[in-house]
């Protein structure tokens, strides 16, 4: 594939002759997605909803190094499978089974999008000096369905520019928070509180753990002989350095706010990240940031949605790979949607969001739970790969270890929840500590481990790596698929 070609593969294994790159490549991407003000928004949540900046800062931190941890292990995946994430998925949920978690994936991507799509079409009208918030949305929209469907590398190339762009402007903002504003103001000024601390952490944590469906989508790519600790290393410090790197930011902008300096964040995040710079040229420069680094991770949301669409449709047609018109409707579609949810925001959008990001982490804590303990420490990279793709292959349509440790692993949570819309009988009891995510993790993995090692089935070493999709002879239909390679 030529290096300025539009990206021809889908949901199909990548062979190894297009395989190219290199680990740092992660780095760069995953900094780019995470350097953004989305991530701003998200580290100003900490201290919005009660944590004091430093506490906020260290919670963070905490669950940035957690949650990317998880999702550097889904990356590791990528170079030795050479499939996308929610495929692989189907060898622990089964064909059809793998649909139930994608659903509440494409809603992460279009609630991800709306929310990055009112932002960044902000820093588009102060850009272009227009009040009509509809024109940025829109320039928005428009910009990042051309790089989505342009695909794989067109993703990575923007990733190094928000990477550059992302290290200068959180450095400068940095110095510029230090310089014009007397800091201690944000620090200090509230006492410790593991309520707010958790929040923090579960807030980060959720951040990363959002990337795990479809991060080893980008480490496909790598060849075969990739190490996987290099892909691990290379994609937990991209995301976890950018992240934490925007979230000291909004955390710090949060203490600021409160303490009255700055302007209100509350009321405008971006309009508030100009002020820090200054304003004028300085501003300017950093809306572009902020257009370039979001764009960076709407593109992958975009993606991801194609991703996750054909991984669906396909579960039911027994098909391995699919048309190049069907990534430009799935992608126009979630931005359609996303572009108009972004049209009709909510102006309590912070709240919003905090409990987005919560209720993200209640779904997706179980899942990647079940896929990393399968893949290290039961499968490895032992698939059969035709049955990938087949219901009636080996993998079966529904795989009840894992659906009923995905359903135990959700519910279990409930009790210790504490969002607006609904806090759990035991969660009051703890002073409103919400540790629902961890109790997730560890009913998930109690329940799985053990009853799915019981059951294993080990793939022959002669069905690990085809890459043909082959007609099972219970197939009633007869129909031929499309080959993965």
């Amino acid at each position: 594939m030529a290096a300025s070609a539009i990206e021809i593969r889908s949901i199909d294994r990548v062979p190894a002759s297009e395989r190219h790159g290199r680990p740092r490549d992660q780095f760069t991407l995953w900094f780019g997605a995470n350097a953004q003000i989305t991530a701003i928004v998200d580290g100003a949540l900490a201290v919005v909803f009660g944590a004091d900046a430093f506490w906020a800062i260290i919670g963070l931190l905490v669950g940035n190094l957690l949650g990317g941890t998880v999702m550097a292990l889904h990356s590791a995946q990528g170079p030795k499978l050479g499939l996308p994430q929610m495929i692989s998925s189907r060898a622990q949920f089964g064909v059809l089974g793998a649909v139930i978690p994608l659903v509440f994936v494409i809603l992460m991507y279009v609630g991800f999008a709306a929310t990055g799509t009112v932002l960044s079409g902000e820093a588009i009208n102060l850009i272009i000096g227009t009040d009509n918030r509809s024109i940025g949305i829109l320039i928005f929209g428009a910009a990042t369905a051309v790089l989505a469907i342009l695909g794989y590398r067109y993703i990575h190339a923007l990733g190094r520019v928000a990477t550059v762009l992302g290290l200068l402007g959180f450095a400068y903002l940095t110095v510029s928070i230090f310089t014009r504003y007397d800091v201690s103001h944000a620090v200090f000024v509230k006492p410790f509180e593991l309520s707010t601390f958790l929040v923090a952490i579960s807030v980060a944590a959720g951040w990363q753990l959002t990337f795990g469906p479809y991060v080893a989508d980008y480490s496909r790519y790598l060849p075969q002989q990739t190490s996987e600790r290099r892909t691990f290393w290379c994609t937990f410090a991209g995301s976890t350095i950018g992240a934490q790197c925007a979230m000291t930011i909004g955390a710090l902008a949060g203490g600021l706010s409160a303490a009255g300096l700055g302007g209100n964040f509350l009321a405008n995040q971006v309009g508030y990240m100009g002020n820090l710079a200054g304003g004028g040229l300085l501003a300017f420069a950093v809306y572009v940031m902020i257009v370039t680094g979001k764009l960076t991770v709407n593109c992958l949301n975009a993606y991801g949605s194609f991703m996750c669409s054909v991984t669906i449709s396909t579960a039911f047609t027994r098909r391995s790979s699919v048309r190049p018109s069907a990534r430009v409707f799935a992608v126009l579609a979630v931005i359609a949607v996303s572009v108009v949810v972004a049209l009709v925001a909510s102006s309590d959008f912070l709240n919003l969001f905090k409990n987005f990001i919560l209720l993200l982490l209640m779904v997706f804590t179980p899942w990647s739970v079940i896929n990393l303990i399968d893949y290290y420490k039961i499968s490895g990279d032992r698939i059969d790969v035709p049955a990938l793709y087949n219901p009636a292959g080996r993998y079966g349509r529904w795989n009840k270890v894992a659906l009923t440790s995905y359903a135990v692993g959700i519910l279990v949570q409930i009790p210790f929840l504490s969002q607006s819309l609904y806090t759990g009988p035991i969660t009051k009891l703890l002073g409103g500590t919400d540790i629902s995510w961890i109790v997730g993790i560890a009913v998930t993995a109690a329940i799985y481990y053990p009853w799915a090692k019981a059951t294993h089935r080990p793939v022959p070493a002669d069905a690990v790596g085809r890459d043909a999709v082959e007609l099972d002879a219970s197939d009633p239909t007869g129909e031929e698929r499309a080959p993965l390679a």
